[in-house]
């Protein structure tokens, strides 16, 4: 807080409970509820402005020196501002009035309802439909890693254990979490923190009391949320570092919602063994959900392959991507599932359009359990529960596979509740009505009537007594001072009755009540509050009602999430042209005009090159690929390397056919940048990589090489390439499949000491001194690398292109002057020579150490030696 506190300014009793509030929460921005706005008071409304471009006043005089700044924002607009604050790193604590003024004796009580991080956001303004929003918490408990992961708004709940911070942080990279907890002695000052914010530098840090981590007390508090005896039941029994990490993760939500989170229902282990596994610099070179350049999703893999029609399958079909299978008979079920849907087009279609007509149930259910769901987000379980009984039906009549995938729970009950109780009209707000259908409470629906029809009834009821009386200028009035009254004019007053009580003499009439008006008055009167108190009670009724479905709505959200997984990649299959892989469980990889998912995508229909691959490990395990820049080498790799990966995943693959010998990694190293970050050089980056691939790639492992040493001089990159590979096909006497691409046509001689090694060249024609690339792999190496010829294509200068090839042709024939220069540099064309300098090539060989290479003295004649002495002085004169 600022200087004006407590200690400078009036405390009166609202400010003093502000103060105690705010301290409870001093690493929060404080939302502070008071009547129809939320305040914000001290340092938080300077911030809060700031951020929120909203005006900072103060609750005195602008020329009082003690003054309080002082800002607020509407409590129905308090979504699109929690938003931004989010987004820019805050957390909110949101502070409620949880005390009827009315009835409040003194200051109403207020307290804090919820606390809104990065990690814990359940608001649809906040989230991306497609992606799940993590909070994770890291344990260290003697050499073992914990790391536990929530989705709050969908209450998916992950545990694992590493053995070093490597795999811990590549484990983040892979689900990128929002918020990481951490226990206090691995906070802000500690390596680990240091290292988190290199790596993750999105990811906000938040420092927790360690005793939340100990293992018992943490077992223990998991166990009394699942009210289970054991962990064993999740498979997680044994993880005592992951155990830590889930019990503070899970504190921590407790400390900050205030409420149920039956919705998190299991704690699910990441079996490492059953996926195939890629670290984050293969995901991120292959470009898997997100480009390199811009780090956005359009153009990325999962971009292409996301036809799915819910946020359920979308999120379904990332983490599949990320979590491909390795287990065979897993894959090819997967595969069979695809192929039905592809067989059975209509249904497919069907079942997309139903799809479509489904909400994220998952966080609808997350909004319901927490107690945010509105009357919108219960329209839109309704929605999305009617489509449940077409979806079954339609699978019902399918082939086996498909009959089980269809088989759910239809929560006809609770669609039926929903139908007859929330209106379609159904506002954001629930305190202002609206909110139940008529018919469905007969209390609610008198209310209504009395607001609807209340002139009508005054107006019947002053006609009833102008009838009773006789007097016919008699009226029914209202003000605010009496309410209700009956009017009746002095030349009248004789024929009032005697249960007319008079209330107000005028100078030309008379005002009356009557115990029927008082007890009409008394109805419309409280009418409104009465209607929009039960209204709210009402609909807290049904919205627990839906909650006590959690289970039964997550359990059907996961099964429309795999129809709707399946629906897409059949779609896919369908639309780009893939076929369905052969999966085995033997070593080969045999890919037959084999295509790259998203290049051909922006490609004109037709235009993609498609190649062939073979990868065994008998006599075609590590591939030498030469050839210009630009021929297409990283692209012929790339898809090698997605083709397998998809076909894992248990989606078709874009070639002709496919044989796929499951992986149990694979590892990318293609391109090169600085991490200026983690203080790394373009070519430690190149070297890291490249050391974790020889230290952790297996024989059943697959190996995508795009240059290696370029960061380094031509002969320590050459040195480096050479030893790299030979260690890829001699590792553990049975090598590594590999695909390595390279500048470095030294490399192709490998082919001739090992039978396993084989040479590939991207094919080029040269056409009136430029090239034409073919895009195709062809048998063989090549000598070549066309830089010049690439150069002028990218638009290098005509001069510095020609100047180019002269330099070449000279180095290629070693004609060099005494000073090393290349002899282009004392051509005719140079007025003026500068004094040399060192040549970056060397002193090159004379004209006249060759020709006497060329001689065999002993076959001279004296006259052939004479003149033989005059042709080298020649020669080396013009030197």
């Amino acid at each position: 807080m600022t200087k004006t506190t407590s200690a400078s300014v009036k405390i009166t009793p609202m400010m003093q409970q502000y103060l105690e509030i705010k301290a409870q929460h001093q690493d929060a921005i404080l939302f502070y509820r008071l009547g129809d706005f939320y305040e914000m008071f001290f340092d938080d409304a300077v911030t809060a402005s700031r951020v929120l471009g909203i005006t900072l006043t103060s609750r005195n005089s602008k020329d009082d020196e003690n003054r309080v700044p002082l800002c607020g924002i509407p409590y129905h607009a308090v979504s699109s501002y929690l938003a931004k604050m989010i987004k820019a790193g805050f957390k909110v604590a949101i502070c409620e009035q949880v005390e009827d003024p009315k009835e409040a004796k003194g200051v109403v009580r207020r307290e804090v309802v919820r606390v809104v991080t990065p990690g814990l956001v359940t608001d649809d303004q906040l989230l991306d439909g497609k992606d799940n929003r993590y909070l994770a918490a890291i344990c260290q408990k003697g050499k073992e890693w914990g790391l536990s992961l929530l989705d709050l708004s969908t209450g998916e709940f992950l545990v694992s254990e590493r053995e070093d911070l490597p795999s811990l942080l590549d484990e983040l990279g892979r689900l990128a979490p929002s918020e990481i907890l951490l226990p206090e002695e691995l906070g802000e000052d500690s390596s680990l923190a240091a290292e988190l914010q290199a790596y993750l530098p999105q990811s906000c840090l938040t420092g927790r009391p360690p005793a939340g981590f100990h293992p018992e007390t943490a077992r223990q508090r998991l166990l009394e949320h699942f009210r289970v005896a054991n962990l064993a039941g999740f498979g997680c029994e044994e993880l005592k570092a992951g155990i830590g990490a889930a019990g503070g993760l899970l504190l921590y939500l407790q400390e900050t919602q205030k409420t149920a989170l039956d919705h998190i229902e299991r704690l699910t282990p990441i079996e490492f063994d059953h996926v195939l596994l890629m670290d984050e610099s293969s995901r991120r070179n292959l470009e898997l959900t997100q480009t390199i350049t811009g780090s956005v999703r359009e153009g990325s893999l999962l971009d292409t392959l996301d036809l799915c029609e819910t946020p359920m399958g979308a999120r379904l079909l990332k983490k599949n991507l990320l979590f491909p299978l390795r287990e065979v008979e897993d894959i090819r079920q997967r595969l069979d599932t695809v192929e039905q849907l592809c067989l059975a087009p209509r249904l497919r279609e069907e079942l997309r359009e139903l799809l479509g007509k489904v909400y994220d149930l998952e966080r609808l259910n997350g909004r319901v359990v927490l107690g945010t769901a509105n009357g919108r987000d219960l329209t839109a379980l309704k929605c999305s529960l009617a489509q449940l009984p077409k979806i079954t039906e339609k699978l019902s009549g399918a082939d086996t596979l498909l009959a089980d995938l269809g088989t759910m729970d239809e929560l006809r009950e609770l669609h039926g509740l929903l139908e007859v109780a929330i209106r379609e009209d159904a506002p954001i707000t629930l305190r202002e009505g609206n909110l139940i259908r008529p018919g469905y409470n007969a209390e609610l629906d008198e209310l209504i009537s009395l607001l609807r029809d209340g002139k009508a009834l005054i107006l019947g009821l002053e006609a009833r007594e102008r009838t009773r009386t006789g007097i016919g200028n008699l009226k029914v009035g209202f003000n605010k001072i009496f309410g209700y009254y009956i009017e009746i004019s002095r030349g009248q007053l004789g024929h009032v009755p005697d249960n007319f009580i008079r209330k107000q003499t005028l100078v030309n009439a008379e005002r009356f009540i009557t115990p029927e008006l008082k007890e009409f008055e008394e109805k419309v009167s409280g009418a409104q509050e009465k209607r929009l108190e039960l209204e709210y009670r009402l609909f807290c009724a049904i919205r627990a009602a839906a909650a006590a479905a959690s289970s039964r709505i997550l359990q059907a959200a996961g099964r429309l999430a795999r129809i709707d997984f399946f629906c897409c990649l059949a779609e896919v299959a369908q639309r780009y042209r893939y076929t369905k892989p052969l999966i085995t469980g033997g070593e080969a990889i045999i890919i037959t005009e084999g295509r790259h998912p998203v290049i051909e995508r922006a490609l004109p229909p037709g235009r993609f090159v498609p190649n062939d691959i073979r990868l065994d490990q008998e006599s075609e395990e590590v591939l030498i690929i030469t050839g210009p820049n630009m021929a297409g080498k990283s692209t012929v790799l790339r898809q090698t390397a997605l083709i397998t990966l998809m076909a894992q995943m248990g989606g078709f693959v874009p070639a002709a056919a496919a044989e796929i010998g499951v992986v149990d990694r694979i590892f990318t190293r293609v391109g090169a940048s600085d991490n200026l970050r983690r203080g790394q050089s373009t070519f430690m980056v190149e070297m890291n990589e490249t050391a974790n691939i020889l230290n952790n790639a297996t024989e059943r492992s697959l190996v995508i090489l795009d240059e290696i040493g370029r960061g380094t001089s031509t002969f320590d990159g050459l040195s480096i390439a050479w030893a790299v590979a030979e260690d890829l096909v001699n590792k553990n006497g049975k090598g590594v499949k590999t695909i390595f691409a390279t500048h470095y046509h030294e490399l192709t001689e490998l082919a001739a000491t090992n039978p396993r090694v084989k040479n590939y060249n991207i094919a080029v024609r040269e056409w009136n001194d430029t090239i034409i690339f073919l895009h195709k792999l062809l048998p063989g190496g090549t000598n070549r690398s066309y830089g010049i010829q690439v150069a002028a294509l990218a638009g290098v200068p005509a001069k510095v292109v020609a100047r180019a090839k002269e330099l070449l042709h000279n180095i290629e024939q070693g004609e060099f002057n005494r000073q090393g220069e290349p002899r282009i540099a004392t051509s005719p064309r140079k007025k003026k020579q500068q004094p040399g300098q060192l040549s970056l090539f060397g002193l090159g060989e004379s004209q006249a150490v060759r020709r006497l290479r060329e001689i065999n003295p002993d076959a001279l004649s004296p006259r052939e030696a004479l003149d033989l002495l005059y042709e080298l002085k020649r020669l080396n004169d013009a030197e």
